[in-house]
């Protein structure tokens, strides 16, 4: 007897297609139970739990050689949820259920020695994919309203194998699940809680227009963290394309609990003793890591220059790409990962740096010897480098300010939609609507500045030495700020204003400021 349901793999958050087919061969003797098509241990460990499950509601292996064959047998399986299907081929195989009950449909899910079925990570993507197949899904009851996220599929979820068992013989009827709920993330402190500091949370504004990646560097307590975990609430909420993505990820990860989605864009902020497995993902199963679990989001990296040097040079790549490839001796799994990186630093070892009451003996090699555990590549990826020096008593003694979120929210809003109009009226591709992400024609025709500010970008690659990344990159930022301002065209003004924050040009900043007679100061917030 030869029975087969289909059930995905997972390779990154795509879901490819297995067939499990269980045959039962041989005459009476002892029981023998052989899981091939190249099965990890938590597979291959299914034999033990779909025995258990089976006791536990009452009934026993046959005394033959049982084979489960997971096809293709050249695609690598991984994972518990490789349980559901197996019993399910050999409950038909045994004649449990009708053999032409399981047509029609995908499994996944993990068994317990009781027979309830445990939920497992991937039933969205699991979802999508068996939908695309024409197939319907069952999943565990935990996962059902995960599953029901994708749409047209029909979904069971069961609450265990016998409850399964009955559904298909007809004394028992299981209802689709509903999808869960869309729910509000942790509420996002407020920009007023921040007192002095302009010129950073102007900084911070820009950022959140354009996408672009931020660098914070002050002293202890002068609110480099602070203003970063404000970034959240100046963002817009993800848009449905962008759910499903970032949601899938997290399926994958196993992180979506009772089906809830939100579409409050992702921030991780991953502790600095992390190692390059964690943030870029990898590991047994290569599961994604936080630059993957940022998708869509933000990446903040607290005390940057703390992090080993392997795992920051390992986001150098997906910086520019938008996505990971975590490679393997038997398979390469790509994992999105285009998200905006924002991190906070102390100017050296002691956090003083070398000015100001208190400042550090040893300055400046103290402050050159700390920033040098960043790499020139890595910083030539950030585009603002923002300097917050110690917030006074005269400043804390002040009342809040009268701006907060809510107002430069309403800007960036205003400025994102400006980019997203521009890209769709030119019939150019969306993913380039944020300015950070611009390139090619995109650049061509919206970020061409003036004569007078080409003029000053010439001067600054001349003096300061902008790389062809920085050169981009300085290019995109000017268009974020002219957006802010509601300009139609880059003008040098909002070149000048990009080059303070390029941390390349630092250099040549005090000959620009001569040439300019101190025109090029930061806009006050």
């Amino acid at each position: 007897m030869l029975a087969s349901i289909a059930t995905v793999a997972f390779e990154g958050v795509e879901a490819r297609r297995v067939d499990v087919q269980v045959q039962l061969v041989g005459n009476d003797g002892p029981t023998i139970f052989s899981i091939v098509g190249l099965p990890d241990k938590a597979v291959a460990e299914s034999r033990e739990r779909v025995r258990g499950a089976f006791a536990g509601i009452g009934l026993a292996l046959p005394p033959k050689r049982i084979i489960a064959n997971l096809a293709p047998a050249d695609l690598p399986k991984e994972g518990s949820h490789f349980d559901l299907p197996i019993a399910l081929a050999l409950l038909a195989a045994l004649g449990v259920v009708p053999p032409d009950a399981l047509s029609g449909w995908a499994a996944l899910g993990e068994l317990g020695l009781d027979g309830r079925i445990q939920p497992v990570g991937g039933t969205l993507p699991a979802a999508v994919a068996a939908s695309a197949m024409g197939l319907g899904l069952i999943v565990p009851e935990a996962n059902g309203s995960e599953a029901a996220w994708a749409g047209e599929v029909s979904i069971l979820a069961p609450r265990s194998l016998i409850g399964l068992i009955n559904h298909f013989k007809g004394t028992q009827v299981l209802r689709g699940p509903e999808p869960g709920p869309v729910r509000s993330g942790v509420a996002v402190p407020d920009l007023r809680e921040v007192k002095g500091q302009e010129s950073a949370k102007r900084a911070l504004e820009v950022a959140a227009a354009g996408g672009h990646n931020l660098l914070f560097v002050g002293p202890p307590g002068s609110g480099k963290s602070m203003m970063a975990q404000r970034l959240p609430g100046l963002l817009p909420p993800l848009t449905p394309q962008e759910l499903l993505e970032t949601s899938m990820i997290w399926s994958v990860a196993g992180l979506i609990e009772r089906g809830a989605l939100t579409r409050d864009r992702p921030f991780r902020s991953p502790h600095h003793s992390a190692s390059m497995a964690a943030l870029t993902g990898g590991g047994l199963r290569a599961k994604p890591g936080e630059a993957s679990l940022a998708h869509n989001g933000v990446l903040f990296l607290d005390e940057l220059p703390e992090y080993s040097a392997q795992a920051l040079d390992s986001l150098r790549a997906p910086l520019e790409t938008g996505e990971i490839v975590v490679a393997r001796a038997n398979a390469h799994v790509r994992y999105p990962a285009r998200f905006q990186l924002v991190a906070a630093m102390n100017p050296c070892r002691c956090g003083l740096g070398g000015a100001g009451k208190g400042a550090c003996g040893k300055a400046p090699r103290c402050q050159r010897d700390y920033q040098n555990r960043i790499s020139g590549p890595m910083f030539d990826r950030i585009d603002l480098t923002v300097e917050t020096p110690p917030v006074t008593a005269a400043d804390m003694a002040l009342p809040s300010p009268a701006e907060g979120t809510a107002e430069a929210a309403a800007r960036v809003a205003v400025a994102r939609a400006m980019q997203e109009e521009r890209v769709r009226e030119a019939g150019l591709d969306p993913l380039q609507a944020l300015n950070a992400r611009a390139t090619g024609e995109t650049l061509d025709r919206f970020a061409r500045p003036d004569e007078a500010g080409r003029a000053l970008l010439m001067r600054a690659g001349e003096a300061g030495g902008l790389t062809a990344r920085g050169w981009t990159r300085t290019l995109r930022l000017a268009r974020t700020i002219a957006d802010l301002e509601g300009a139609t065209g880059v003008l040098r003004r909002h070149i000048a204003e990009a080059l303070i924050y390029r941390r390349s040009t630092v250099g040549a900043q005090a000959d620009f400021e001569r040439q300019d007679g101190g025109r090029m100061g930061v806009p006050a917030w």
